[in-house]
């Protein structure tokens, strides 16, 4: 079973008066890569998240917001009164204005207003968890579903490389008979003499150089080996990303060798297919 990197979560809840927002979103990368943007007072779990988050989705690009809205009316703001009178009283310093006016002009000055700090509270924390785990078993739930539609494109494909690949075995038996002729054209082409057993061991000896028998079983053991792999129980993308390129080598050989027309023409098909599915292997986890 395969799962796409690409997932989203979210819940929502109210704890103690606040309404409590976690949303988690997934893309494809090669390595782990996380977003973090975490609402006070939980900012100094974040190490605990990053490992909760890293522990779980393993690989991708992955934003996480918790954010926290108070619905109660508990005012974290407050006035620093302070700043507030040196402020009027370095007006008064500069001006023969009222009270009423330093107070006007004070209370638009930079840093009047100051945020009170929330004491972390370990009960909210542990729910705050819970909700985080439900967010990460809903990615991987769509995960689940994105790589289920993955993998039945990546049988179908499979399933094509097989048949080109058996299209290669049936185009192979015209192919060697007529590079025979080609060579015996050429050579009844020149009028020269030549020793017919000396020609027929460099016959023998050109043609295993075109010999693809040894592609062919390995490129349909890496066919199968492919979607051995996508039955597996955990999904690895990297492995079947190298069982790709174990094919692509069979594919690559099979074109250098081919010498054949329909042969090369039936290679470029597979090539073809092979790169749709590397594509779409760059989003599995």
């Amino acid at each position: 079973m395969i799962k796409s990197m690409t997932g989203f979560g979210k819940t929502e809840f109210t704890l103690n008066q606040k309404k409590i927002s976690i949303e988690i979103r997934t893309l494809n990368s090669k390595n782990l890569d996380l977003n973090l943007r975490i609402a006070n007072p939980f900012k100094e779990k974040e190490l605990e998240i990053r490992k909760l988050l890293s522990t779980a989705l393993v690989r991708g690009k992955v934003s996480f917001v918790l954010s926290v809205e108070n619905q109660g009316e508990q005012n974290l703001n407050i006035i620093n009164k302070d700043i507030v009178k040196d402020y009027m009283n370095q007006l008064h310093q500069i001006s023969s204005i009222s009270n009423k006016k330093a107070l006007e002009l004070a209370m638009n000055l930079p840093n009047i207003l100051q945020t009170k700090k929330e004491d972390f509270d370990e009960t909210e924390w542990q729910k705050v968890k819970e909700q985080i785990n439900i967010a990460i078993y809903k990615i991987d739930d769509f995960r689940k579903d994105e790589g289920a539609i993955l993998e039945q494109d990546f049988i179908k494909r499979i399933a094509k490389l097989q048949e080109l690949s058996q299209k290669n075995e049936e185009l192979d038996k015209d192919r060697i008979p007529l590079v025979k002729q080609r060579l015996q054209k050429a050579l009844t082409d020149l009028k020269q003499e030549v020793d017919q057993n000396r020609f027929e061991q460099e016959l023998i000896y050109y043609l295993e150089k075109l010999d693809i028998t040894e592609e062919k079983i390995r490129l349909n053991n890496h066919l199968e080996y492919f979607l051995k792999a996508l039955q597996s129980n955990e999904s690895n993308g990297k492995k079947l990303g190298f069982i790709t390129q174990e094919i692509g080598r069979e594919i690559n050989t099979t074109g250098s060798k081919a010498n054949y027309a329909p042969m090369q023409q039936n290679v470029v098909l597979m090539k073809d297919e092979l790169e749709k599915i590397k594509e779409q292997l760059l989003n599995v986890l």
